[in-house]
C-alpha cells in the first residue's frame, strides 16, 4: 500500500482546507467529496472506483443525503483520498510517515485501528483499570464510572449498526459480570452493579438484535431480566421485557402482546416519565402487530401521557432518547400495521422531516413504514420515492433490519400492475445495480 499512489489523492493544500477538515472530522464525506471535485478536479466515477462505491451512491453523498456508517468503509474512503488518520479519528495509515522517522508507518491491523477509531470519540474499547485489576473492595464511586462508560457507549449505536457493536456492548458486559464475581462489596453496591450489568445486557442485546443474532438477544435480554430482578430495579425489569415481547412477535403475536402488558404492569410511583413512555409504546406496536387496535391506541394515548410529564425529574440515560418525535414514529408504525394509512402517512411524514440523515439506519427503517403505508393507499409512485431515499440511507449500515423491512416493499412494487410506473422503475434499478 506504501508505494501506490491513487489518482484520487487530495493535494496537500485541499488536506489543510479548514472546510475540509471540519468534513473529515465529523465523517461528512458527502462534503469531502464535493470540495475533491470542485477544487482538485477529482471526478465521482474516480472516487467511486478507488472507495468501491456504487457512482450513484457518490453522487447521493455529495448532495447531502446519507451517510458513511462503517468503519471498513471510512477506512477504505481515507486510503483512497490519503485523508491522514488524525483528522477522522484513526491511528496514521500505513502511508502516512512516522513523525520523526522518515519511513513509512508501521502495519497496524483492523482491531488497533477500530479500537483508536472509538478512542478518538471517547469511547475506548480497552476496559477501565477498575475492571482489569479491580481492587479488593469497591464502592459506588465504581459503579458510576461505570454507569457514565455506558452511557458514553451508548452513543455509538447513533451511527453504527450492531455489526459493528456488538463486541463493544458485549465486552462491557463481560468485564461487569467479572467484577460482581470477584470483586468485594456492600450489599448496596452489589444491587447497584447488578443493575448497571442489566443495563449493558439489554444495549448488547439491543446490537445483537440489530446485527441479526438473534439467540444471543433472546439470551442477553433473559440475562438483563434477571439481573433487574435481583438488583431490584422495575423500571429495567420492564425494559427487558418489553424487548422480550419484541422478538417474540415474529413467532407469537398474542404471546408478544401479553409479555409487552407484563412490562407496563411494572410501571410504579417511582418510574421515571421517559421509561413510562417508552414502555407503553412499545406496548402499543405489540398491540398493533396482535391486531389489536383499542389497545394500541390506549398504549399510544399513555405514552403522550408520560411523554408529557418527562422533564420534571432527571431521566435515566438508557430511556433519555424517547421524546415526541420517537412517539410520534412509533404512532405512525402502528397505524401503517393496523392499515390506517390516512393517520399513518401525515405522522409519519411529519417525523421523519424532523430526524437528522446522520442517525441513517433509523430513519431507514422507520421510512419503510412510510412507504408500506403509502402502498396500502395504493400510491406507489410516493412508496417508491420513499423506498429510494431509505436505500441510499441504509447503504452500508451495519444492520440487518431496514433492509429486511424494505423487502416486502420491494417485492410488491415489482408486481406488474407497479413495475412500469417511471418512479417503481428507477427504484428496481437502483436495487439491481
Amino acid at each position: 500500500m506504501t508505494g501506490y499512489v491513487p489518482s484520487t489523492a487530495l493535494p496537500s493544500w485541499l488536506l489543510d482546507d479548514a472546510r475540509l477538515r471540519a468534513a473529515a472530522q465529523r465523517h461528512d464525506f458527502g462534503t469531502v467529496f464535493r470540495l475533491a471535485r470542485r477544487h482538485a478536479g477529482i471526478s465521482y466515477s474516480r472516487i467511486a472506483a478507488e472507495c468501491d462505491i456504487k457512482p450513484d451512491r457518490v453522487g447521493t453523498l455529495a448532495r447531502g443525503q446519507g451517510k458513511v456508517a462503517t468503519f471498513e468503509k471510512i477506512v477504505q474512503i481515507c486510503d483512497a483520498l490519503r485523508i491522514p488518520g488524525r483528522l477522522v479519528g484513526l491511528t496514521d495509515r500505513p502511508w502516512e510517515a512516522t513523525p520523526g522517522s522518515g519511513r513509512a508507518g508501521a502495519e497496524v491491523d483492523g482491531t488497533v485501528l477500530r479500537r483508536r477509531f472509538l478512542q478518538a470519540a471517547g469511547l475506548a474499547t480497552t476496559m477501565p483499570s477498575i475492571l482489569t485489576n479491580p481492587p479488593g473492595r469497591i464502592g459506588q464511586q465504581t459503579v458510576t464510572c461505570l454507569r457514565e462508560r455506558t452511557a458514553r457507549l451508548r452513543r455509538l449505536d447513533d451511527v453504527l449498526g450492531g455489526g459493528d457493536t456488538f463486541r463493544v456492548y458485549s465486552a462491557e458486559y463481560q468485564a461487569t459480570k467479572a467484577l460482581l464475581r470477584e470483586a468485594r462489596y456492600s450489599e448496596a453496591t452489589g444491587r447497584a452493579l447488578l443493575s448497571v450489568l442489566a443495563e449493558q445486557a439489554q444495549q448488547a442485546g439491543w446490537a445483537a438484535f440489530d446485527g441479526g443474532r438473534e439467540s444471543d438477544a433472546t439470551s442477553l435480554y433473559e440475562a438483563s431480566r434477571v439481573a433487574a430482578l435481583d438488583a431490584g430495579d422495575t423500571a429495567l425489569v420492564g425494559n427487558a421485557l418489553a424487548f422480550l415481547a419484541y422478538q417474540r412477535l415474529g413467532k407469537d403475536r398474542r404471546a408478544g402482546a401479553e409479555i409487552a402488558s407484563r412490562s407496563t404492569e411494572t410501571i410504579d410511583d417511582g418510574t421515571p416519565a421517559s421509561v413510562r413512555a417508552l414502555l407503553h409504546e412499545r406496548r402499543a406496536w405489540a398491540c398493533a402487530v396482535a391486531d389489536m387496535p383499542v389497545e394500541a391506541e390506549r398504549s399510544l394515548v399513555a405514552a403522550n401521557e408520560a411523554l408529557a410529564k418527562a422533564s420534571e425529574w432527571p431521566q435515566p440515560d438508557w430511556a433519555a432518547w424517547v421524546d415526541r418525535t420517537e412517539v410520534d414514529i412509533m404512532t405512525g408504525r402502528c397505524w401503517t400495521e393496523l392499515r390506517r394509512p390516512l393517520r399513518a402517512v401525515t405522522v409519519l411524514e411529519r417525523a421523519l422531516s424532523q430526524y437528522d440523515d446522520g442517525h441513517a439506519r433509523d430513519k431507514a427503517l422507520y421510512s419503510s413504514w412510510l412507504a408500506q403505508a403509502y402502498l396500502i393507499a395504493g400510491e406507489a409512485e410516493q412508496a417508491a420515492e420513499v423506498t429510494s431515499r431509505a436505500l441510499v440511507l441504509a447503504d452500508g449500515v451495519a444492520s440487518v433490519r431496514p433492509h429486511k423491512r424494505l423487502q416486502p416493499v420491494l417485492a410488491e412494487l415489482s408486481a406488474a400492475k407497479y413495475r412500469t410506473l417511471p418512479a417503481v422503475a428507477s427504484v428496481l434499478e437502483q436495487v439491481r445495480g
